[in-house]
């Protein structure tokens, strides 16, 4: 069985002294069965020295990841951060082609796929967001679309070099809206992207790659989530800022995973 993720986007919410208290919140509770789930917490970027700070006097094992990254490692790039500078401050994930990216900050798939092969050129993890809009679902085109995604996303990749990538199905019309995909339709989507992979890189990483669920996942849904055998955790938004939901996420990706 493989291990589930529970990944918490923060996005642009926590300043430094807060991500601090949320930060400590969530490690206070750490419980030793956590073990058996990569816990990573993706806060701004001006709280990522804080928040593993925090995480790394309690020696926990949850993780830190940087929201977006650059794929030179220096450079002209006013306003951008890089990898070399992600892993000085403690980060081993990184959240690469959010759909918030590609929508309001013109985010393409070739810019997607260059973050990719510098993140797995460096030995960090990659968590690859594809999904499609409302209009793509009404259209009967989804599938293909988020397909089309995860080929160019892993474009130049052998099956090594997926072993550093996750992928987070989120429907764009699920995000932030409190509306979610039905857990037949992401398992429909999932069982795609983990065979899509497996043209790409071969069955073995495709059976071993982790397909998250994001959109909208919370307690009251995420044993749905977690049931259906190609989804391996949860992308999490709203619920990541709220301690009491997120620990219930990652309890229940616990249990998902005996």
């Amino acid at each position: 069985m493989k291990r589930p993720i529970m990944a918490g986007n923060w996005k642009m919410n926590m300043t430094p002294a807060e991500s601090v208290v949320l930060s400590q919140s969530i490690s206070n509770r750490y419980k030793g069965s956590w073990d058996k789930v990569d816990v990573v917490l993706f806060p701004p970027s001006i709280d990522l020295r804080s928040v593993f700070t925090v995480l790394d006097f309690d020696k926990s094992l949850i993780e830190v990841g940087a929201q977006n990254v650059h794929w030179e490692p220096s450079g002209a790039y006013t306003g951008e951060i890089s990898i070399p500078m992600l892993k000085d401050v403690g980060c081993t994930w990184c959240i690469v082609g959010h759909s918030e990216r590609r929508s309001m900050f013109g985010e393409s798939d070739m810019d997607v796929n260059r973050k990719v092969i510098a993140l797995t050129d460096a030995g960090m993890n990659a968590i690859v967001c594809v999904g499609e809009s409302l209009a793509l679902r009404e259209s009967g085109d989804a599938t293909q679309f988020v397909c089309d995604q995860v080929k160019a996303a892993l474009a130049g990749l052998d099956a090594q070099e997926a072993a550093f990538v996750s992928i987070a199905y989120e429907p764009v019309w699920a995000i932030g809206t409190g509306q979610t995909a039905t857990p037949e339709q992401a398992q429909q989507m999932a069982s795609a992207i983990r065979s899509t992979v497996a043209d790409l890189v071969g069955q073995e990483a495709a059976d071993a790659m982790r397909i998250l669920y994001g959109g909208s996942m919370k307690p009251a849904n995420a044993e749905l989530f977690l049931a259906c055998p190609d989804i391996d955790g949860g992308l999490i938004g709203g619920a990541a800022l709220k301690v009491a939901d997120f620990v219930e996420l990652v309890n229940q990706a616990v249990a998902s995973a005996r």
